[in-house]
């Protein structure tokens, strides 16, 4: 079978790269997209989700932020905010930024709350608590 190769690339460099990737599952603004090798040249945006990569016959997730992938016929690159293996994730830390964050976001009447920053850091938290479960 022919695999493709995966890069995850945060501001502060790499943080995954795989060559031999059976199939690599993101999270679009559209929706969800597979990539497997030969894939057609493209660019996309992608949302706060999972990344999933099938690797010998076994999917690797991790909890990434917001951000675009290139893909072309033998490489995935994502580049993300910050990208977290769901074994590295530290759940009691992602409850407590989702506690924080429903906090702000039920401030309604307080003008000096990021209400777009809030539900970012909301969606961010509860990502990483559902691919923690993995």
């Amino acid at each position: 079978m022919a695999t493709i190769a995966l890069d995850v690339v945060t501001p502060n460099g790499s943080v995954f790269h795989e060559e031999d990737c059976e199939i690599v599952v993101l999270q679009t603004v559209q929706g969800e997209l597979g990539v497997m090798a030969g894939h057609i040249p493209t660019v996309t945006p992608l949302k706060i989700g999972v990344l999933r990569a099938k690797i010998d016959g076994k999917f690797e997730y991790l909890a990434v932020t917001e951000g675009f992938a290139e893909v072309r016929p033998e490489l995935v690159t994502v580049l993300v905010q910050a990208g977290e293996f769901s074994k590295d994730i530290d759940t009691e830390r992602a409850e407590a930024a989702r506690l924080r964050a429903s906090e702000l976001l039920e401030q309604k009447q307080d003008e000096r709350v990021d209400k777009y920053r809030a539900e970012l850091a909301l969606q961010r938290a509860l990502n990483r608590l559902e691919v923690s479960k993995y």
